[in-house]
């Protein structure tokens, strides 16, 4: 969707944050599996509009009791929205405390899968009487089955307020300076956690989001992205220690990029590995790829490997040089917006 940027219609500056979300209650969670699995972004079906539906209520009912026994282990629930609202609050309050002349600003929330949906971010807006909206994943690496996602469910919503709003899109910033910087803070600090004979010979395993193989063969850009931040965090840390990569999260009877973590996990075991520092990629907040998967699931797989020291870092939730990398971000494409129109141009997409 290509639209004018305008600078003149409403002095007020809209993004949204764009965001996977996750089940807050037990109860939440089939309604949750069922929207994931609905997705066509993700799985795409032979004659899917007509029987997606079926399936996705087919496979909740059969996936629904192991997710609810992963949820129960991290307290019942994800903290994801709750993290994700607090990354808004922090990304406003940094937006309307700078100087830029396209403020002020207010920041909202589109998950994908659970509340606030993309339509209850466009009411909000609707409601503030802003038009001019700037939309940012807090997913840092481009995927169509994440960013591509969020924005085809946010386009969806659109279509309602026909020509109502003057839209543009961040993409990616798998290699913005702030952001690795932010990430690579906290991954000095797991490393101070660690005893300090551990900390000097622990394997570093970069773990990040798996992602099906036909993706990348469509030309998906996601595996290139995740090996420019760990390059990026790599040359921030010049650290002698090992390190490896690896992917999560990998399900369904569909070919995935690999190596799986686990697998990587229990090989480093057998060579004798037993200091371990695990960095969750693509991850900007706790959910439960980090709080059960890695924390539970992975940590046990270690100890069965006979790991002894096993950590990670923190999630970058509001860590503030996080919170100004978004900010930058956000100034940094309203400012190329700007000169483009002032040379006559018209812009969509910009990363």
């Amino acid at each position: 969707m290509w639209r004018r940027f305008s600078q003149g219609r409403c002095s007020v500056t809209g993004v949204v944050l764009f965001n996977m979300g996750g089940p807050e209650r037990l109860e939440d969670i089939q309604p949750f599996l069922v929207n994931l699995f609905s997705d066509r972004s993700i799985i795409e079906l032979p004659l899917g509009r007509l029987v997606q539906p079926l399936f996705a209520r087919a496979l909740t009912r059969a996936r629904l009791p192991a997710v609810r026994r992963n949820y129960e282990a991290i307290g019942g629930g994800s903290p994801q929205r709750r993290l994700t609202l607090k990354q808004a609050a922090a990304l406003e309050r940094a937006l309307n405390a700078g100087t830029s002349v396209h403020g002020p600003f207010h920041v909202t929330v589109a998950m994908r899968y659970t509340p606030p949906f993309a339509a209850d971010a466009l009411a909000d807006l609707a409601a503030h009487d802003i038009r001019r909206i700037v939309t940012l994943p807090l997913y840092p690496h481009w995927s169509q089955a994440t960013t591509g996602s969020s924005r085809a469910d946010f386009d969806r919503a659109l279509t309602r307020y026909g020509s109502a709003f003057d839209v543009t899109h961040i993409t990616s910033y798998p290699d913005n300076r702030l952001y690795l910087d932010a990430f690579a803070d906290t991954i000095r600090e797991a490393l101070q956690a660690m005893p300090a004979p551990s900390r000097a010979r622990a394997v570093i395993l970069f773990s990040a989001h798996g992602l099906p193989q036909r993706f990348v063969d469509r030309g998906d850009p996601y595996v290139w992205q995740i090996e420019m931040t760990r390059r990026g965090l790599l040359d921030r840390l010049a650290l002698p220690n090992r390190h490896v990569l690896a992917y999560q999260s990998r399900t369904g009877p569909v070919k995935w990029i690999g190596p799986g973590t686990e697998e990587v996990i229990r090989e480093l075991g057998t060579r004798g590995v037993r200091d371990l520092l695990i960095v969750p990629l693509s991850f900007v907040s706790e959910h439960i790829e980090t709080l059960y998967e890695v924390d539970l699931l992975f940590a046990e797989a270690a100890r069965r490997a006979g790991i002894v020291e096993y950590h990670r870092p923190r999630a970058l939730n509001t860590h503030p040089l996080f919170i100004e990398a978004l900010r930058r971000l956000v100034v940094r494409h309203l400012e190329t917006l700007r000169a483009l129109e002032h040379q006559g141009r018209v812009w969509g997409t910009a990363a």
